[in-house]
């Protein structure tokens, strides 16, 4: 039996989506403050291991957390006890900002898809900060690598976004393991402009100055940075971004973003939700993000590691991604249609698949290019 859709899924489906949101976070964060309970959980889920080395991180499976479900890190010890790889908090502004008016998100059960126009609503990066600071104070720090997802404060015009960006990659520095760089959510006014050559290049410019900057009188590595791309890009416009990250050094490609695209429907329900502006993600997301990795990987191989992530909701897709191109994986929405098991049970069937088989090996190896 499982237990989520048994029981807590038509709980939360009850519910407004954003405060079905707040309530697990609500209930994730409480958990996180107790190590017994953290333990308890991790033990429970029986999670497998399947190692993976990326961009100089060690993750001990590739299926993490992607950005949007703990934009302000309050719950951030639970994810390696829920079974994750590795996570991914925010995206996180430098300026916080309550993100745009309600309701901004909506559920499509029937396609497993989630609308939302969010808006990057989240507490700021000091906040954050301060509150990953605790964490580590407590001895409570993931047992994996933690990201961070940067966003463009919406107070911040387009021309002022490299300096946004970095005073956020500068608070936050000390604590991350790696950082993504978002100009490619479609919830924000205008950001995905900064996808352009130009405004991108100004944006990995100035944060990889920083980064070597902050590392040096270290003595340590400076920080993976990544991108991350929208799925609705040509792919000529798609093949500069490559071309920028390639000269600015960075670590990799998160593919993909939510789309503004939707698919064909004759449900009238489906269709009016559909009419909802806003990022769609979950299953319909899963063959266009897998097109996108597809085209990466065979445009840089092993140049720029791909994390994949869109539209995840089976081993099958998680596999589909992997062969394609994707060293790491990301999911979001299948937690909230299928529930936390859903992880382990994912990275337990990926290692079946890999058995026999280098990791790295089997990344790609249906893309065309190994």
């Amino acid at each position: 039996m499982n237990a989520y859709r048994v029981l807590a899924r038509p709980v939360l489906f009850s519910l407004d989506p954003e405060r079905a949101h707040g309530l697990t976070l609500d209930i994730l964060a409480w958990a996180s403050r107790n190590r017994w309970l953290r333990e308890w959980v991790s033990q429970v889920a029986s999670i497998p291991r399947l190692p993976v080395s990326v961009f100089g991180l060690d993750f001990p499976n590739p299926l993490g957390l992607a950005a949007g479900m703990d934009k302000n890190g309050v719950a951030a010890p639970m994810w390696p006890a829920l079974g994750f790889g590795f996570s991914e908090l925010g995206g996180v502004t430098w300026h916080g900002q309550p993100g745009n008016p309600r309701p901004r998100l909506f559920r499509i059960p029937a396609e497993e898809a989630i609308i939302n126009r969010m808006g990057f609503n989240n507490e700021g990066a000091r906040a954050l900060s301060a509150r990953l600071a605790d964490w580590r104070a407590r001895g409570a720090w993931p047992a994996h690598p933690v990201g961070i997802n940067l966003g463009k404060s919406k107070i911040t015009p387009l021309e002022a976004a490299a300096d946004d960006y970095l005073a956020s990659f500068r608070e936050l520095w000390p604590l991350a393991d790696f950082f993504v760089v978002n100009v490619s959510s479609p919830n924000t006014p205008n950001l995905r402009q900064l996808q352009d050559r130009r405004e991108l290049d100004q944006i990995l410019a100035s944060l990889q100055s920083a980064n070597a900057s902050l590392a040096s009188p270290l003595g340590a590595h400076p920080k993976p940075v990544l991108v991350k791309v929208a799925p609705d890009l040509s792919w000529e416009a798609l093949d500069e971004v490559l071309e920028v990250s390639l000269a600015r050094n960075l670590a990799g490609i998160v593919a993909t973003n939510t789309t503004v695209t939707r698919p064909g429907t004759q449900d009238p329900l489906i269709g009016r939700i559909h009419q909802e502006t806003g990022g769609l993600s979950g299953r319909p997301l899963h063959t266009r993000s897998t097109e996108v990795i597809r085209h990466i990987h065979r445009q840089v191989g092993r140049r720029l590691p791909i994390i994949g992530v869109g539209g995840i909701t089976t081993a099958e897709e998680a596999w589909e991604k992997v062969t394609a191109g994707a060293s790491l994986l990301q999911m979001y929405s299948a937690l909230v249609f299928h529930g936390p098991g859903i992880v382990c049970g994912i990275v337990d069937e990926l290692r079946s698949r890999a058995a026999g088989a280098a990791w790295e090996d089997v990344v790609g190896s249906a893309s065309g290019r190994n």
